[in-house]
C-alpha cells in the first residue's frame, strides 16, 4: 500500500483520482483502509465531498480514523452539520472518539452557532481527558471567541499548560473581533514580551485588524514595523489586512505602497484598496482601481463588487452601476443576490431607479426584510418620503413582519411628511409586537414631535427607565422644534444635574433653545460649559452660538464667535448677515456679503433671504432690488418667502404699486405670507383704496395662518368697518381658526417660566396680583393713569 501513497499527492484532479480508484478497485486494495481513507480526503480535497461520503458509507463499519477524515473534510467544505451528525452517530454506536476528531467538531459547532452542543463536546473532551491537549484547547479559545463568549474563551487560554503560536493568534484575534480592542493588542504585546513564541503572519492580522478599528496610525506604523523587522513571511491575507489597517487610519498613501510592493496582487489586495479609497471618500480612485484589475486580468470576487457598487453610489454613477450588475449576471458571481442585493438596491435609490429596486425586491424581497429595509431607509434619506411608505406598507403586504430598522425608517418618513395618522397605526404595531427597544421609541419621538404632537413623544420618553442620550437629545430637539424652548432648557439642566453624557446634538438643542426665549445668560453658561466639555471650535456649535448671540442681542459677543471661527460654510456666513440685518446694521450686512464673496463662498437661498431682510429692516430699497435681482446670476430662482420680503420692503416703503406689480409677475400660487406683506404696508400707509381693490384677491387665499386673518381684521377695525370686522372673525371660525395667543417669560432664580394671559401657572401668582392691585392704587393717589387691570 505504501507505493500508493505518492500517487494521491499527484492527482490533482476528480480524472486522474478516478483513474487511482479503479486500478485500487482492480487491484482489490479498495478494502485497505488506509486507502479508503486517503480516496476520503482526496476526494474531499477535490471538491466533491458526495463522493467521499459515498465511498465512507460503503464501509459496513468504519473506524474511528475514517469519520475523523470524513469530519474534517465535511468542516472544511462547510458543511458543518453533517460534521455534527457524523459526530453524534459516532457518540450513539459508542465508536471511541480520538483527540483527532475533537477540533473539528468544534470547528463545525463554530460555524452553524450550535453553542449547545460545542458546551456538551466540552464537555466530552473533559470526560476522555483531552482537557490537557494544546490543539483540542486552542479549538476551544477558537469556539468560544467566535461565539462572543470572550469570558470563557480567556478561561481556557489561561489554563492552557503550553501556549504556542496558534493559541496566543487565536485569543489576540478572539479579543478584537468582539470588540475587546485594546485587551487584544495587550495580549499581543504579552505574547512578544514573553518570547519563545514568534508571531506569524496569521497573528498580525488580529493585530492589523485591532490598529484598523481603532484607527490607531501610531499602532498600525509600528505593526507594519513589526513585520518588516521580524520578516514575517507575507501572504495574500496580510498584505490584505496592512492594506486595510491603513485605509481604516485614513493613511491611503501608506495603503497604496503595501499595495504596490506586495509580490503578488491577489484579489484581496485588490479589494482592500477599493474598500480603502471608499472609506476616506476617494471613489474616483477607487473606481481606477477597479479598472486597472480587470485590465490586470484578476477576477474581482462579491465583495469587490459590493465596494465598485459603494464608489458607484458615491459618484451616482448609475450607468457604471449597470455594468457592474450586467458583470454580476454575466459571471454568474451571486446568482440569488444574496450578498449584492441590498448594495444593488442602494445604487438604484440612490441615484432615482425606482423601478430597478421595485424588480430587484421582486427577486431578493420574499427571503428577508433587508432588502427591504434598505429601500425604505434610502428612500427616506433621498427625501422620496411617499414611496418609502408605500414599501413599507407592501412589504406587509408580501407577509414579511418589519423589524425595529424598518419601523424606524417608516416612523422617520412619517415625521418629514408630517403624517400623524400613519404614525399612530405604527406605533399600535411598535405596540403589539412588543418591539420597544430605544432605537424605535427614539423614532416615536422624534416623529410625534415633527408632526406638532411634542406631549405624546414626551409621554413615551418619561415611560423609558434609563433614556441614553439619543433619546435626550430627541425629546429636548422636540421641545425646541415646537416652541417650547423652556422645557427643552429643564430638560437639558437635568441631564447635567444626573451627570449624563452631554454631546454636540445636546449643545445645539439647548443653544437653539436659548435663542428662541432669548436666555442670554442660559446662553452664556452653555458656551462655557461646551469648551469644558471639549466641543469646542465645531463649525455647527459655533454658528448657532452666533446665532444665539445675535437673537439674543449681543452683537459683540456674535461678532466674536464669528470672528473666531477656523471654518466657515455659507450657514455661518448668512447667520451674520442675519445678525447685522436684524440689529440695523445694514451696511456691515453689505460689506460682510461681499466678504463672503470674495472668500468664494457662493450665497444659497437663506443666504439672500437674509441680506433682504436686513435691507427691509433697513428700508434700503435701492440695495433689496439689485439683490433680488441678482439672485438669478447665482442660480438661485426667488421662491415665496423671497417674494414675500421684497413686497414687504417695498410696501413699508410706499412703493405699493410697484409691489402689488411683483406679486402679479409671480408664476406660481401667490400664497398669504405675500399678500400680508402687501396687506401691511397698506395699512401703515392708510390706503384702504387699495385694499378695496384688491379685496376679491385677499379674500381667495386659502391659508391656516391666523396671523394673516388677524391682520386683515384689524385694518377693518382700525377704520371703523365694523360689518367686514365681524365677516373676516367669521370666517376665521368657520375654517376652524383662532388667535394664537401671545405669551411672556420671565427668568427667576435661574428659571425660565412662561405665562399667557388668563394663565395662572405661578405659585407666586396671587402675590404678582396683590402687588398689581397696590401699585394701581398708588398711581391713582400720584395722579398717575395706570393702565394695568386688576
Amino acid at each position: 500500500m505504501t507505493q500508493y501513497m505518492p500517487l494521491f499527492r499527484s492527482c490533482t484532479s476528480l480524472r486522474t483520482l478516478s483513474q487511482l480508484h479503479a486500478h485500487l478497485l482492480v487491484s482489490g486494495l479498495h478494502r485497505h483502509p488506509q486507502a479508503s481513507t486517503k480516496l476520503i480526503e482526496s476526494y474531499s480535497h477535490l471538491g466533491s465531498l458526495h463522493s467521499s461520503s459515498l465511498l465512507f458509507h460503503s464501509f459496513p463499519n468504519p473506524d474511528p480514523f475514517m469519520f475523523g477524515v470524513l469530519i474534517k473534510c465535511s468542516t472544511w467544505s462547510r458543511h458543518y452539520h453533517r460534521s455534527i451528525s457524523l459526530y453524534h452517530h459516532m457518540i450513539r454506536h459508542d465508536i471511541p472518539t480520538t483527540r483527532f476528531i475533537f477540533p473539528s467538531v468544534l470547528r463545525a459547532c463554530s460555524g452553524c452557532g450550535e453553542m449547545r452542543v460545542g458546551r456538551e463536546v466540552h464537555g466530552r473532551v473533559v470526560k476522555c481527558g483531552f482537557d490537557g491537549d494544546n490543539v483540542v484547547e486552542t479549538a476551544l479559545v477558537g469556539l468560544y471567541g467566535e461565539m462572543g463568549w470572550l469570558d470563557e474563551a480567556m478561561r481556557v487560554f489561561g489554563e492552557m499548560s503550553v501556549r504556542d503560536t496558534v493559541s496566543w493568534s487565536s485569543v489576540v484575534l478572539s479579543c478584537v473581533e468582539n470588540g475587546e480592542v485594546s485587551r487584544g493588542l495587550g495580549m499581543f504585546r504579552e505574547m512578544v514580551m514573553m518570547g519563545g513564541v514568534v508571531p506569524d503572519s496569521v497573528t498580525m492580522l488580529g493585530v492589523c485588524e485591532g490598529c484598523g478599528k481603532l484607527g490607531w496610525w501610531r499602532g498600525a506604523r509600528a505593526a507594519h514595523g513589526f513585520v518588516v523587522r521580524r520578516e514575517i513571511r507575507k501572504d495574500e491575507g496580510l498584505d490584505s489586512s496592512l492594506i486595510t489597517m491603513y485605509g481604516k487610519c485614513g493613511d491611503l498613501q501608506s495603503a497604496e505602497r503595501v499595495f504596490r510592493s506586495a509580490s503578488c496582487w491577489h484579489t484581496a489586495s485588490w479589494t482592500a484598496m477599493i474598500s480603502g479609497y471608499n472609506q476616506g471618500g476617494c471613489f474616483v480612485e477607487a473606481r481606477g482601481v477597479f479598472v486597472r484589475m480587470l485590465e490586470c486580468g484578476v477576477e474581482p470576487n462579491s465583495v469587490t463588487l459590493m465596494c465598485v457598487l459603494m464608489s458607484c453610489v458615491g459618484l451616482g454613477l448609475i450607468r457604471d452601476g449597470k455594468s457592474v450588475h450586467g458583470y454580476v449576471i454575466r459571471k454568474a458571481v451571486d446568482p440569488e443576490l444574496e450578498f449584492l442585493g441590498s448594495a444593488l438596491l442602494e445604487l438604484y435609490a440612490e441615484t432615482g431607479g425606482v423601478r430597478y429596486c421595485q424588480e430587484i425586491l421582486n427577486t431578493i424581497g420574499l427571503r428577508n426584510v433587508v432588502p427591504w429595509n434598505t429601500v425604505i431607509s434610502v428612500y427616506c434619506q433621498k427625501g422620496l418620503l411617499k414611496e418609502a411608505l408605500l414599501v413599507f406598507v407592501r412589504m406587509q403586504s408580501q407577509g414579511l413582519m418589519p423589524d425595529a430598522f424598518g419601523m424606524s425608517s417608516a416612523l422617520a418618513a412619517c415625521g418629514k411628511m408630517g403624517s400623524l395618522e400613519l404614525g399612530h397605526q405604527i406605533h399600535g404595531h411598535v405596540v403589539k409586537r412588543g418591539c420597544l427597544d430605544e432605537f424605535v421609541l427614539n423614532s416615536l419621538i422624534d416623529m410625534y414631535s415633527k408632526c406638532g404632537f411634542v406631549d405624546s413623544g414626551y409621554v413615551i420618553f418619561d415611560t423609558m427607565k434609563t433614556p441614553g442620550i439619543i433619546t435626550w437629545n430627541s425629546m429636548i430637539s422636540g421641545f425646541s422644534r415646537c416652541g417650547n424652548s423652556v422645557m427643552a432648557i429643564n430638560l437639558f439642566d437635568q441631564i447635567y444635574m444626573n451627570r449624563l453624557e452631554i454631546d454636540e446634538v445636546t449643545i445645539l438643542s439647548v443653544i437653539q433653545a436659548c435663542s428662541e426665549l432669548g436666555y442670554l445668560e442660559k446662553g452664556k453658561w452653555v458656551h462655557h460649559k461646551l469648551i469644558t466639555y471639549g466641543i469646542w471650535k465645531d463649525l455647527f456649535v459655533d454658528t448657532a452660538l452666533t446665532d444665539m448671540y445675535a437673537k439674543c442681542g449681543d452683537l459683540q459677543s456674535a461678532q466674536g464667535v464669528f470672528d473666531m471661527m477656523i471654518e466657515r460654510s455659507v450657514v455661518s456666513w448668512s447667520v451674520m448677515i442675519a445678525a447685522y440685518g436684524v440689529h440695523g446694521k445694514i451696511h456691515a450686512a453689505i460689506s460682510l456679503f461681499s466678504q463672503m464673496l470674495e472668500a468664494g463662498i457662493e450665497p444659497n437661498e437663506v443666504t439672500f433671504m437674509n441680506i433682504l431682510s436686513a435691507c427691509s429692516h433697513a428700508g434700503a430699497v435701492e440695495e433689496g432690488r439689485i439683490y433680488f435681482r441678482s439672485m438669478k446670476d447665482f442660480g438661485i430662482e426667488p421662491n415665496a418667502e423671497h417674494f414675500a420680503c421684497i413686497v414687504d420692503l417695498l410696501s413699508r416703503a410706499g412703493d405699493l404699486k410697484g409691489a402689488y406689480d411683483i406679486i402679479k409677475s409671480i408664476q406660481f400660487s401667490v400664497d398669504a405670507s405675500i399678500w400680508g406683506a402687501l396687506l401691511n404696508g397698506c395699512r401703515i400707509h392708510q390706503r384702504m383704496d387699495m385694499i378695496k381693490s384688491i379685496q376679491k384677491d385677499l379674500l381667495d387665499i386659502k391659508t391656516d395662518d391666523s396671523g394673516y386673518y388677524t391682520l386683515f381684521s384689524n385694518i377693518y377695525a382700525e377704520g371703523g368697518n365694523w360689518e367686514e370686522f365681524g365677516n373676516v372673525r367669521l370666517m376665521m371660525k368657520d375654517i376652524g381658526l383662532r388667535k394664537v395667543p401671545g405669551y411672556s417669560a420671565i427668568e427667576i432664580d435661574k428659571r425660565v417660566y412662561r405665562f399667557g394671559a388668563g394663565d395662572t401657572p405661578l405659585p407666586q401668582m396671587e402675590e404678582i396680583y396683590r402687588f398689581l392691585e397696590n401699585f394701581q392704587c398708588l398711581t391713582h393717589g400720584l395722579g398717575v393713569r395706570s393702565n394695568f387691570i386688576c
